[in-house]
C-alpha cells in the first residue's frame, strides 16, 4: 500500500552522451485541493480490499534543492543531465487487526513513514523537448512507525524502470513503472511474522526472513487543465516467490491498487523560475 500514496503514483542507453533540453518559465510553486478515491488492500497479501474517499492536496514546488511534482516529493542532492540523487518518501496507513481475518487477535499495524536516498539514472530521452524518457529509479528507504512511539520497521529497496511520455498531442501524460521489491527481515517481520504467542489453529507460528518481496507494475494517466488537474493510476503486485509467500497472513499472492483524483489549483507564485521541460 505504500506506493499507492507516494505515487499519486521502463533498455539501456549510452549514459555519457550530453543532452540538451528545452526550458521555460514556470511559477516557483502552485497549490490546490481536491478529492480522490483510493482502493487498496489492508496490506500486500490481504484479501480485504477497502475504498476510501480522501482529500487530495496538490503542491508543486520547483525549488533548486526541494521539488514536489508528479514524480513525488524529493530533495535533490545532486543533479546532472543523466543522474539525480534525491530524497525519497513514502507512507502506509494503520490496519485494525480485528478488521483483517488472518490477523485477528494480533497487534494492529501502525502507520509508517519511509524515507531515504533515491538515485535516478536517465537511460533514454526522445523528442525535441526530451519529454519522452526512460529512467532507472533506485530508492532505498528506512521505515518507522509513527504512532505509540517511533520504532524502526525495516528497510525497503525497490529498483524500477519508469517510462513517461505525452499521450500523442492530447495533453495527457502517460507513465508506466515496473520492478522488483526487496526488504530486510525486520520489514517482513512487521507485516508477515506470527509469534508463537499468537499462533492458533489455522494460523501457525511463522518466522519471516528478508529477501525478495514481490514485484510491482504501475500505470498512470494525468492531465493539467488551466486550473484543474485530473489523474489516476492502477498498480498490480505479484507476491509469487516472495520470501514470505508461505506466511499464514498471506491470503492471496497478488494485490491491486487504484486511484482517481480531481484537483482545483487555486494559487501560484508570482516568482517564476526557469526549468528544463523534462524536470
Amino acid at each position: 500500500m505504500k506506493s499507492a500514496f507516494s505515487k499519486w503514483i521502463a533498455v539501456l542507453a549510452v549514459l555519457l552522451m550530453p543532452l540538451s533540453a528545452a526550458s521555460e518559465e514556470k511559477p516557483l510553486w502552485e497549490a490546490g485541493i481536491g478529492v480522490g478515491a483510493l482502493s487498496f488492500p489492508d496490506y500486500r497479501g490481504s484479501a480485504h480490499q477497502g475504498v476510501w474517499m480522501l482529500p487530495t492536496p496538490y503542491l508543486v514546488y520547483r525549488g533548486k534543492f526541494l521539488k514536489s511534482d508528479r514524480n513525488g516529493v524529493r530533495g535533490t542532492l545532486f543533479d546532472s543531465d543523466r543522474i539525480e540523487l534525491n530524497m525519497s518518501f513514502s507512507a502506509s496507513l494503520p490496519v485494525k487487526s480485528r478488521h483483517s481475518g488472518p490477523r485477528r487477535g494480533m497487534p494492529d499495524l501502525q502507520p509508517t513513514v519511509e524515507f531515504g536516498p533515491s538515485l535516478l539514472v536517465n537511460l533514454w530521452r526522445s523528442g525535441e523537448t526530451k519529454a519522452r524518457r526512460l529512467d532507472l529509479r533506485l530508492p532505498v528507504r528506512a521505515a518507522y512507525t509513527v504512532r505509540g512511539g517511533v520504532r524502526y520497521a525495516g528497510l525497503v529497496f525497490s529498483p524500477a524502470l519508469n517510462y513517461n511520455s505525452p499521450l500523442f498531442n492530447s495533453g495527457w501524460n502517460f507513465g508506466v513503472m515496473a520492478g522488483p521489491i526487496f526488504a530486510n527481515a525486520r520489514q517482513h517481520k512487521y507485516f508477515y511474522e506470527v509469534e508463537p504467542r499468537y499462533a492458533q489453529p489455522g494460523r501457525p507460528a511463522y518466522r519471516a526472513s528478508g529477501g525478495y518481496s514481490g514485484s510491482q507494475f504501475i500505470t498512470s494517466l494525468s492531465k493539467r487543465f488551466n486550473n484543474f488537474w485530473v489523474g489516476g493510476f492502477v498498480r498490480y503486485d505479484t507476491l509469487h516467490g516472495a520470501a514470505f509467500d508461505d506466511s499464514p497472513l498471506v491470503e492471496r499472492k497478488y494485490a491491486w491498487f487504484g486511484g482517481l483524483g480531481v484537483t482545483w489549483i487555486f494559487g501560484k507564485s508570482s516568482e517564476m523560475v526557469t526549468i528544463r521541460e523534462d524536470d
